[in-house]
């Protein structure tokens, strides 16, 4: 395994620490039943762990599931409030995190990016690209994922915690930070110590583009379909075959066509049909459900549930089996109206770095949606990458700067909190 000496490490900057942690495959599992899924994860949570008491962190520890907590003492004697920064360090399991080749591409001036033999990342394609020329671009060979999501965001966070070791006149309150694993698989904030950590609010630094600041998030759930046949031989199955593979396609075809990934955008919820593993007799369907208003997503659980109510009124009682289980709620309901004050500092953290805020809601989820249901208002701002999960992921180094600069401005804000 690649180990960084100390007096490497001691002088290393922004970029080199991220490019030094993309050399960790921390890659989690939807299938495994272990914390952390994936036990790769804790090699690079034990490298995270030792980094951060190498560079003067306090109360510095790592539980037995792999989550890292620290602390950064105030140098102010004021009372303020003790917030957080939290990233997760597990990659995305949909496409390789083993071995990358981070390459950096200078002053990016807005043509074809090729990666590898045959594998090109244009503009044409990839439109954002031409948002970021003049700028130096962290960007993979084409064959795996690049781990900004959400590596950068880690990198941002430690690197801010030792520019205010080496700019005492910044004046901040207790600072912690926290990493964990298995966020990529809905899991990341199910063993987070919310008591342990002791803040009175924070923020993940897990967001796209720079300035994407981020309150409302999906309502999400996952359903799980199960369906019966019964096999016969095919030249005497009239009256008697029950085909699951056709049943499954009926399910299918019973949800709007109009409300999936693929049709929506903004506000609107979708159905997504993640996999399908069917015979004739047996199917199994994954299914997401999605909306960012909660009655709206209690109607659409409802509605899968009476799909398969009504192919048992059809097909039988038992032919259809659906379970639907809640994953994460919109953290708006716990940010608005009470701590919108967690919000306004980072607009004016974001303000004063010379960021201009893109407030929107996340198609998605974030460990501060669960985290903010536990009681820790946790906010979701931008960490600079983009085009996660997949070969043509890149990340701006002027990006992850400004997302370090908007982290020490918010600790430095937050010492004139309420004075």
């Amino acid at each position: 395994m690649y180990e960084i000496t100390y007096n490497e490490y001691k002088d290393m900057n922004l970029t080199e620490r991220f490019l030094n942690y993309t050399k960790f495959d921390t890659q989690s599992a939807e299938d495994s039943q272990t914390v952390p899924s994936t036990s790769k994860q804790l090699v690079f949570a034990e490298y995270l762990k030792k980094e951060l008491e190498r560079e003067g962190l306090d109360d510095v520890e790592m539980d037995d599931k792999g989550y890292i907590y620290a602390t950064l003492k105030a140098n102010i004697k004021d009372e303020v409030p003790t917030i957080g920064f939290i990233s997760h360090y597990d990659t995305s399991p949909d496409c390789s995190g083993a071995d990358i080749k981070p390459q950096i591409v200078n002053n990016y001036d807005g043509s074809d990016i090729l990666l590898s033999e045959g594998i090109v990342m244009s503009p044409a394609k990839f439109p954002e690209l031409l948002q970021h020329q003049g700028e130096d671009l962290i960007v993979t060979d084409g064959t795996t994922l690049l781990g900004a999501d959400d590596k950068a965001g880690i990198a941002e966070i430690v690197q801010a915690m030792v520019y205010l070791q080496q700019h005492k006149e910044i004046r901040h309150g207790k600072i912690r930070v926290a990493f964990n694993p298995d966020e990529e698989i809905g899991m990341g904030a199910h063993h987070f110590n919310v008591e342990k950590f002791g803040c009175q609010w924070a923020y993940t630094m897990d967001g796209g583009d720079v300035g994407e600041l981020e309150f409302e998030n999906f309502n999400a759930a996952s359903a799980k379909i199960t369906i019966k046949g019964i096999s016969v031989h095919p030249g005497y199955a009239k009256g008697k075959m029950v085909n699951a593979n056709a049943l499954a396609a009926e399910f299918a075809a019973m949800l709007p066509a109009d409300e999936t990934p693929e049709t929506t955008e903004g506000y609107q919820g979708f159905y997504h049909l993640l996999g399908i593993t069917s015979n004739i007799e047996q199917a199994k369907m994954s299914y997401i459900i999605r909306d960012h208003d909660r009655d709206t997503f209690e109607d659409r659980k409802r509605f899968v549930q009476r799909c398969a109510e009504q192919m048992n009124e059809k097909y039988g009682e038992g032919t259809v089996e659906c379970v639907v289980s809640d994953q994460y709620y919109n953290m708006k309901e716990k940010i608005d109206p009470d701590a919108m004050h967690v919000i306004d500092l980072v607009l004016k953290a974001m303000q004063a770095c010379g960021v201009a805020p893109k407030v929107k809601p996340i198609r998605g989820g974030t460990d501060g949606a669960q985290l903010s249901f536990k009681g820790l208002p946790c906010p979701n701002i931008f960490a600079g990458g983009l085009n996660f999960h997949g070969p043509y992921e890149f990340v701006p180094i002027q990006s992850m700067e400004k997302a370090m600069q908007v982290i020490i401005k918010i600790c430095e804000l937050t010492a004139e909190y309420n004075r």
